[in-house]
């Protein structure tokens, strides 16, 4: 299997019916809607970055005899595949998938909101845990922002489906 089908197969995985609708190729090559999507990539590989470095801080911390809770293990590992999740999206919404630029601005709303609820739980994570939890989600929020540009909304207009003749 060659890899754009795969990848097209993985689209209709994330994407649904809507897998295949792509925005006007004019609006693809619209300069601000590229510079627009470079933010975002620089935005989420800024990251891959902070979660690499609770990673690393986690593991200075269990090599100085510090408990790492399993949870925080947990976390970490789930923020990192978030990350790397949200790098696919953007990815194909730079082909202009319509279905990839919809999750990265679901994404970037819900996954502050779920980081920031469960950095107000008292205990759950340690300190250096909340501070990496916020920094993810200011981040996140960032590309929230420049998702919601007006350029991009008007590219990116939900597509409508077609009814079946009755």
């Amino acid at each position: 299997m060659d890899r754009e089908r795969l990848l097209l197969l993985l689209d209709r995985v994330a994407a649904g019916r809507w897998a295949g609708h792509r925005i006007a190729e004019t609006h693809r090559a619209d300069p601000r809607i590229r510079t627009a999507f470079t933010w975002v990539t620089s935005l989420l590989l800024a990251e891959i970055l902070i979660g690499g470095g609770a990673v690393g801080e986690a593991i200075v911390r269990t090599d100085e005899g510090d408990h790492v809770s399993l949870l925080v293990w947990w976390r970490l590992v789930v923020v990192f595949g978030i990350a790397t999740t949200l790098l696919y999206f953007v990815w194909r919404a730079r082909l202009g998938f319509w279905w990839a630029y919809s999750r990265l601005r679901l994404f970037s709303l819900v996954f502050p909101a779920v980081a920031i609820t469960t950095c107000l739980v008292p205990g759950l994570y340690p300190d250096w845990m909340v501070v990496e939890q916020l920094l993810f989600s200011c981040v996140l929020l960032v590309v929230r922002r420049v998702l919601s540009a007006p350029p991009l909304r008007v590219a990116f207009v939900r597509p409508v489906l077609a009814r079946a003749p009755e």
